[in-house]
């Protein structure tokens, strides 16, 4: 992966733009979104539309944005689909993270720690970087440590990282959150005029993509 040495600020796109930039009726492609120079492939089904929303647990915007894109995921069509990647622009503590929500992906429990995690690391001010404390935390919240550890130093885990990190490169995602929308477009709440506006960039990619088939 190329590595951006960008500040915990700058990898985290501004929640909300100011109210004369947000996009207005239909969304704009170089100004709402942008269109991918080079097309990612996809894991999606055929006849499905994949989304992608790119986060990093250390990312406030992120944590704040979370109710509301989880609300929404659960909202879309049968013919989308829905997947978190968690970015690493330099190798610490964003890689640290990574491993969590893979580990965490591993157990099954995305459901009942993802945003666990986020309150974590912004309410409880855990900064979930070193092993000790990352597994004091999970044991706290009923989870089993050894499985955990095993699933967060796994091959599998690495491999993900591995794959996360080509699609970060290849979307060419400089902030998060940000929405990958079928390996052709990304949007974002600095682009789209706030995080709630890019749902409904991301609604109308994914229409856009339903109706050329």
């Amino acid at each position: 992966m190329k590595r951006r040495d960008f500040s915990a600020a700058l990898a985290c796109t501004t929640a909300l733009a100011p109210t004369a930039s947000r996009a207005q009726g239909e969304p704009v492609e170089g100004r709402n979104y942008v269109r991918l120079n080079q097309p990612m492939p996809v894991s999606a089904a055929t006849g499905k539309i994949e989304l992608i929303d790119f986060f990093w647990y250390g990312c406030p915007h992120c944590a704040a944005f979370e109710p509301e894109l989880d609300a929404w995921a659960k909202r879309l069509p049968e013919h989308v689909t829905f997947s978190r990647v968690p970015v690493a622009f330099r190798a610490e503590p964003f890689t640290t993270h990574q491993r969590i929500f893979y580990a965490l992906e591993a157990l099954g429990l995305v459901a009942a720690m993802h945003r666990r995690v986020f309150y974590a690391v912004h309410s409880e001010r855990l900064a979930l970087d070193k092993p000790a404390e990352i597994a004091s935390y999970m044991a706290k919240h009923d989870v089993d440590v050894a499985k955990f550890t095993e699933a967060f130093n796994s091959f599998t885990t690495q491999s993900k990282l591995r794959r996360a990190n080509l699609l970060v490169d290849g979307y060419k995602i400089d902030g998060v959150p940000a929405i990958g929308v079928h390996g052709r477009y990304y949007t974002s709440g600095t682009m789209a005029g706030g995080n709630e506006r890019s749902l409904a960039v991301a609604d109308f990619l994914v229409q856009k993509l339903h109706k050329s088939g």
